[in-house]
């Protein structure tokens, strides 16, 4: 029998010709030699994965690289054997009985993983917003599975992971904290199951990926990809699509990216419309901590020791905190943020979300995706005058209101951006947070016309349709609120930091 200590020390003196970096966890140790990157499954057994026999790996090798080619077909290549020569020595791929099994993967700089891209803060809102609609595109991609994924198969992870955090204690974690944590996920639980069976018979629990937090996901050519699934067990990797971009939320959440967090979860709820399910959402991130917390929590029994096992403890016990944080419920409200094109509307929503209401921030209605939604065209294209039309806009105003209705209902914060410059328009923005029982803050930005004009200029890759002509245009017929409307002026003239400091206070005076 050849143990998986030879194996190892096989490939890391010589085996795989060069020099080789290891990388480990608690289910893998990946080896990175030149342009390559082999993975070899632990010979280990958890609660939840059986990787203690070499059929049992081989069969998760396989089922990794053919899953993994959904979202990243460039990086996985093949299975390769260890196995042993004539001989008796090790070769990689003879022709001799196999004793281990390598995924061959092509390998990547670990500066593009979207963990160190975050890191080094450099996961804009707008990778973040390519981020969110790559994963909406995958989702929608995706078969519905009406047989798994609902309200009772989420019950058995949740009490998985508890007995996985209470067998870390007291080595790893406080016992009065995984039991105040397992309990506040089961009472979500509770809450949560009528919704979570709906969701399920509507086909939105699907084979998605399963493991979606950012040291899976890799920038190639500015494009993000997602790697590394969830293979070793469909049942986990079965789930409601929400519960699936949830860990990468939670993620970003974990790493103080709330910004990359807002940005990602609106492309992805603009493009996939559920927003009623985010009432499920604070649940979904809360159990993807504490799994994130139990996996940090093994790699420091068996994966590290000394100063790096340490630091795997610390990290565990902020995933179990934040599970505790992500529970907290906060009150929500309906902001309108109007004005005229080139105020900053939009720059200004992005920039208070993130501080408003349940985590991760307020979703951001804007009407120029609306509009471009309900016609089904792409957010950089124009389209035609007709589209602006009276009667469509009605049909946007509608659908943002209704849209309003909906996150709210979920309990989140609703920051609405649009033009508003009819009082018919504001006015049903305002009734839509009485019949909601939420506070209505209407904002109104205002800016000289040459800024303005200076603005919508330097627009590029933007879903506003606005030119210089139409700031021009809206200055005949755009409608300012009066005193009696009650939205408060703001000037927009400088900065978008010192307007959107301006508005944040006049949000708090008004609380």
């Amino acid at each position: 029998m050849v143990g998986q200590d030879e194996v190892v020390a096989f490939l890391e003196g010589g085996g795989l010709d060069g020099p080789v970096e290891r990388i480990e966890t608690h289910a893998a140790i990946v080896f990175l030699a030149g342009n390559r990157a082999f993975k070899l499954k632990r010979a280990v057994r958890y609660s939840f994965l059986d990787f203690s026999t070499l059929a049992r790996r081989q069969a998760a090798l396989e089922a990794e690289l053919r899953l993994n080619r959904r979202t990243a077909p460039g990086l996985y290549k093949r299975l390769v054997p260890v196995t042993v020569g004539p001989d008796g020595e090790l070769e990689l791929g003879g022709s001799g009985d196999p004793v281990e099994w390598l995924l061959e993967m092509v390998r990547f700089p670990a500066e593009a993983r979207l963990d160190a891209v975050a890191a080094r803060g450099a996961l804009d809102h707008r990778a973040a917003e390519r981020l969110g609609a790559t994963l909406a595109r995958f989702h929608d991609a995706l078969a519905p599975n009406r047989d798994r994924g609902g309200a009772e198969d989420l019950r058995s992870v949740i009490a998985g992971n508890a007995g996985d955090l209470r067998s870390l204690v007291p080595e790893v974690f406080e016992e009065a904290a995984v039991q105040r944590v397992s309990a506040r996920i089961e009472d979500a639980w509770v809450s949560a199951a009528p919704l979570l069976d709906a969701r399920g018979a509507a086909g939105l629990v699907r084979h998605g990926h399963g493991d979606l937090h950012l040291a899976n996901i890799v920038l190639l050519d500015g494009e993000p990809v997602p790697f590394d699934c969830l293979e070793f067990d469909p049942a986990l990797a079965i789930t409601d699509v929400l519960y699936d971009i949830g860990f990468l939320i939670m993620d970003l959440l974990a790493r103080d990216a709330n910004e990359a967090a807002c940005a990602t979860l609106q492309a992805w709820l603009d493009a996939r419309l559920e927003d009623e399910g985010l009432a499920l959402l604070p649940l979904f991130m809360a159990v993807r901590a504490t799994v994130r917390a139990k996996v940090e929590g093994f790699t420091a029994r068996t994966g590290s020791s000394g100063a790096a096992a340490e630091e795997r403890r610390a990290a565990a016990a902020r995933y179990l905190h934040l599970a505790d944080r992500l529970l907290d419920p906060k009150p929500s409200r309906l902001i309108a943020v109007g004005g005229r094109s080139g105020t900053g509307k939009s720059s200004v929503a992005r920039a208070l979300a993130p501080s408003l209401g349940t985590l991760p921030g307020a979703s951001i209605l804007r009407s120029d995706v609306v509009r471009k939604r309900l016609h089904g065209c792409p957010l950089d294209r124009r389209l035609p005058e007709t589209a602006y039309a009276p009667a469509v806009s009605e049909r946007v105003f509608e659908a943002l209101a209704s849209r309003a209705r909906s996150i709210l209902r979920a309990g989140y914060t609703v920051i609405c951006d649009a033009v508003y410059g009819l009082p018919s328009q504001r006015a049903r923005l305002a009734e839509t947070a009485r019949v909601a029982g939420v506070p209505f803050h209407g904002i109104w930005l205002e800016a000289p016309p040459e800024v303005l004009e200076r603005r919508v200029q330097r627009r590029a890759g933007d879903a506003s349709d606005a030119d210089v002509e139409v700031v021009r245009r809206q200055a005949e017929h755009v409608v300012p609120p009066g005193p009696e409307e009650g939205w408060q002026h703001v000037s927009a003239a400088e900065d978008v930091s010192l307007v959107s400091a301006r508005v944040r206070a006049v949000l708090s005076e008004s609380a």
